[in-house]
């Protein structure tokens, strides 16, 4: 099961204070996504802010 909260496209915009999936999906695609439940979310990355740090070592 997945959960937007820990997903990399799920982002804050600061202007008007909330978030949103920044998936650019076209208008067959959003209305695929649409009729889905979250847990079955095909665009779901897992944000890892630490990635990074774990390829340098």
């Amino acid at each position: 099961m997945t959960n937007c909260d820990q997903c990399a496209h799920y982002v804050y915009d600061e202007e008007f204070d909330y978030y949103y999936c920044a998936v650019n999906l076209d208008e067959d695609e959003m209305e695929r996504f649409m009729q889905q439940s979250v847990r079955d979310c095909h665009y779901f990355q897992l944000y890892d802010e630490y990635k990074i740090v774990r390829k340098q070592n």
